[in-house]
C-alpha cells in the first residue's frame, strides 16, 4: 500500500459522517437506490456500513464497529484482482495483519465476497493510524486505492462536480455546501438540489438514514 494513500485518509469519524453526507445527497438526488453510488447503512448491530459500488465493478466497504474500522476495495481492473492471478486467490498479504475481530466484521456482511479485494486498510480502536497489509507490494502496479477512495469527496465542490456528471444535470452548490456543514435538511433543500424528487419519500429515507432533518414550520 502506498504510504500517500493512508497519509490523506480521513480520521474513522470524519470519514463516517463524509460517508453519511454523501448517501444523504445521493437519496435526494436519486431515488433508485441501485443506481447510488454512496450509501451507509446502521443495521441491526453496532456496527454501521459505509459503501461505495460505481456499477462498473468496482465495490468498497466501510465497516464501522466497536474493534475500529476496516475498509475492504476492489477495483475489478486492478492486477491485485483474484481474476488477474493463475489461480483465483487473493493477493498475498492483503489481509495480513489485520485484527480477526475486524476480519470477522467483513466476513459477516451479506453478499459480500471476501476474496474480491484488492486493498484493505483498518485503524483498530484505540490506534490513531490506518493500516494496511504489510505483503509484496511492487510499485508499478495500482491496487485501486486510489481510485475507489477517491470517491469520499472532501469538498462539497469535489461532490458536486463529480454529480453534475453522474446525474447529468446542474447542482445547487449552495445547498450541497449547507448539507456538508450538517444543515438539518429540509422539503425546500431537497426541492433546490431535485426539484422533481418526491420530497416525502426521500425525507423518510433520510431519517432512517439518521441525518438531521426538519420540518418546514420547526
Amino acid at each position: 500500500m502506498k504510504s500517500n494513500v493512508i497519509d490523506k485518509l480521513a480520521a474513522p469519524e470524519t470519514l463516517r459522517r463524509r460517508l453519511m453526507i454523501l448517501a444523504a445527497i445521493d437519496i435526494i438526488m436519486c431515488p433508485n437506490d441501485w443506481l447510488r453510488v454512496h450509501h451507509f447503512h446502521s443495521g441491526d448491530g453496532v456496527s454501521e456500513l459505509g459503501t461505495i459500488d460505481n456499477g462498473a465493478g468496482d465495490l468498497m466497504y466501510v465497516v464501522f464497529a466497536n474493534e475500529g474500522v476496516i475498509i475492504k476495495g476492489f477495483d475489478h481492473e486492478s492486477p491485485f484482482s483474484p481474476h488477474a492471478r493463475d489461480e483465483y486467490e487473493v493477493w498475498p498479504g492483503i489481509y495480513e495483519g489485520a485484527p480477526q475481530a475486524l476480519l470477522n466484521e467483513l466476513a459477516q456482511l451479506e453478499n459480500l465476497e471476501y476474496e474480491e479485494v484488492t486493498f484493505c486498510l483498518w485503524q483498530a480502536a484505540g490506534d490513531n493510524q490506518w493500516r494496511s497489509g504489510t505483503g509484496e507490494h511492487p510499485n508499478e502496479m495500482d491496487d485501486g486505492a486510489d481510485f475507489l477512495l477517491g470517491y469520499l469527496y472532501e469538498t462539497p465542490e469535489d461532490y458536486a462536480e463529480w454529480a453534475r456528471s453522474y446525474f447529468e444535470q446542474d447542482i445547487d452548490m449552495e445547498a450541497v455546501r449547507e448539507i456538508y456543514s450538517g444543515a438539518a435538511i429540509t422539503a425546500a433543500l431537497i426541492h433546490r438540489l431535485a426539484p422533481e424528487r418526491e420530497t416525502a419519500e426521500a425525507i423518510e429515507e433520510l431519517i432512517e438514514l439518521g441525518v438531521k432533518t426538519q420540518a418546514e414550520d420547526e
